[in-house]
């Protein structure tokens, strides 16, 4: 007898499961990242204002950093050009194209991963900081107890966490955790309330948590208010 192919035996089965009820990733960001005249905010080259204010502040410090979801790759340059050795992964390969192309330009040299970090397999107590710029907003509910597991473990002791994501109710990101799986979609990604951060990362130190500071473009920093920032560090 032929074994049924949907079959659930283990959390990653379900995990599988609840992914397929939603669109497909990468085409869909390929065909975002396609055209690089749309009017985004982020696909300025500029870095984020609270990342510069780290590195300014010597809150952070260079060292070994992985990038979740670089896009074009403009924070994964700015690091790279403090000093810091840069692994920057992303699922879109217009976007790589793109930050190899403005890393090249400027003679930095970033390691662009292509591939969904859920696929990937990650050394244990290995980075100083992991860095999402907009990512976390763009993972399904279902996969977030993995993604914050996979930075727990990936950081080293003391490492720190960045992050910034949609403040839940602006910019259309106001639909709950169930109703991702409703209507069969994240719309335009998931918001979150400053409570929902800390009890999503309790057992990191908070460092800073706080709106972004809007930077009227053109700017050599990028930031929209209607995002926090935040700065998280792995408890020693």
């Amino acid at each position: 007898m032929i074994e049924p192919t949907e079959s659930i035996y283990n959390s990653e089965d379900v995990n599988k499961m609840l992914d397929s009820l939603l669109r497909e990733a990468a085409p869909w960001w390929n065909e975002f990242y396609s055209d690089r005249e749309k009017g985004i905010p982020f696909f300025v080259n500029a870095p984020d204002e609270n990342l510069v204010q780290y590195f300014d502040s010597n809150t952070l410090i260079p060292g070994r950093v992985l990038e979740l979801g670089c896009g074009p790759g403009r924070n994964a340059i700015y690091m790279a050009q403090k000093g810091c050795e840069v692994d920057a992964v992303d699922l879109s390969q217009e976007a790589l194209t793109w930050a190899k192309e403005r890393a090249s330009s400027l003679d930095v040299n970033v390691r662009f991963h292509c591939a969904n970090v859920f696929d990937m397999t990650f050394t244990p107590n290995s980075y100083d900081l992991i860095y999402d710029s907009g990512c976390l907003h763009h993972i399904a509910p279902h996969r977030r107890i993995s993604y914050i597991d996979m930075i727990r473990k990936t950081l080293k002791p003391g490492g720190c966490f960045g992050l910034t994501c949609f403040v839940y109710g602006e910019q259309g990101a106001q639909i709950t955790d169930w109703e991702v799986y409703r209507l069969r979609s994240l719309k335009v990604g998931l918001g979150y309330t400053e409570q929902k951060l800390r009890t999503l990362f309790h057992d990191f130190q908070v460092v800073e948590l706080r709106r972004m500071i809007r930077q009227v473009q053109p700017n050599p920093l990028f930031g929209e208010s209607f995002l926090w920032t935040a700065l998280f560090q792995k408890q020693c």
